[in-house]
């Protein structure tokens, strides 16, 4: 892609922008990449998907390797996003899951994790993203955690032997739809080590239902947090905006993400934009730049000093880890919700 000369990431306090894919899909993966580059992004959420870089055509090996020379030669680094909407079924949003009720089905979902995880120790990615699913209806919850525990398990073995976490998002609408799922999870699986199982928190879900701030979900995740995505969005409403649009505060957003210490990549998250994704690219990253120069960051006696209080692994589920557990004013109209749930 040609155009003007690259502009060096602007770190601030050891945060790291990146934009997704799933938001520039009008775009060639190559100009995508070489945009991101030129606007001064320091990596990319990657979506596996049809338009891009395509987990079900052949040859995936060596059109990974591809993408890998070219994310080095623009100094990206990447996230390997798996919420593509019709990857696996042209005629189901997200379909099938990780709860489907048809084992084989499942088990579809399963290899296409297994395959993005190859696909991320391939590109030198710090982590895979994923999420439960919708349970199907008829579905009782102790069953949809039994099937989404016995699902994930060959997926774990898999980041464990390529060395690449899983981090998993809680996905308004879902199973696993809150911080207080996502321990429930962990429990379930007997606590692994938070660098195999870790969290995808997404800010602007934070915004929508948790009971606690954005900042402060920040500050309770911090021991798990392997991938971050970043968008505004308003109270109850499951709805990815333009930062600016709704109802974050980013500033203290982004000093608890400084504060944490989180090595990873910050994703911006529009994708239902494509059709602006060029210029809200640009947008975002001058947005994020300069909400992050208000950003104090802690030296790193007083980070150390921060976060295992701060974090606490139940700090966001005031009674328990249950799953669903009853938030106070995060009360969401289920008309708010997408009927498909997932990426929007």
């Amino acid at each position: 892609m040609s155009g003007p000369a690259l502009r060096e990431p602007r770190p601030h306090g050891g945060l790291r922008f990146g934009y997704g894919t799933n938001g520039l899909t009008d775009l060639r993966l190559d100009d995508a990449l070489g945009l991101l580059a030129d606007l001064g992004y320091a990596g990319v959420g990657l979506t596996l998907d049809h338009m891009h870089l395509d987990p079900l055509a052949p040859d995936l090996a060596a059109r990974t390797r591809q993408v890998a020379r070219r994310l080095d030669r623009l100094g990206l680094t990447a996230t390997v996003e798996t919420g593509a909407r019709y990857v696996l079924d042209p005629r189901r949003k997200h379909g099938p899951s990780l709860l489907d009720p048809d084992p084989e089905r499942r088990a579809d979902r399963v290899r296409l994790l297994i395959r993005a995880v190859q696909v991320a120790a391939d590109l030198g990615a710090h982590a895979v993203h994923c999420f439960s699913g919708i349970t199907p209806p008829d579905t009782s919850d102790d069953i949809a955690w039994k099937r989404l525990t016995d699902a994930l398990g060959p997926v774990l073995d898999a980041a464990s032997g390529a060395g690449v976490p899983l981090a998993v998002e809680p996905e308004p609408g879902h199973l696993l739809s809150c911080l207080a799922d996502f321990h429930h999870l962990r429990h379930a699986l007997g606590d692994p080590d938070p660098a195999l199982l870790g969290l995808t928190l997404d800010i602007g879900h934070c915004q929508c239902l948790e009971p606690l701030p954005p900042a402060d979900c920040v500050r309770a995740a911090a021991p798990w947090l392997r991938h971050v995505q970043i968008e505004d969005m308003r109270r109850g409403v499951h709805e990815h905006l333009p930062f600016g649009d709704g109802e974050i505060d980013f500033p203290p957003v982004l000093a608890a993400l400084a504060a944490s210490g989180y090595q990873g990549l910050t994703v911006v998250e529009l994708p239902r934009h494509s059709h602006a994704g060029p210029d809200l690219a640009a947008h975002s990253i001058d947005f994020l730049h300069r909400a992050a120069e208000a950003v104090t960051v802690p030296d790193a006696s007083a980070r150390n000093a921060v976060v295992p209080n701060a974090a606490a692994p139940h700090a966001a589920v005031p009674d328990s880890a249950a799953p669903h557990a009853a938030a106070p004013e995060a009360t969401v109209p289920e008309t708010a919700l997408p009927a498909e749930g997932g990426t929007p």
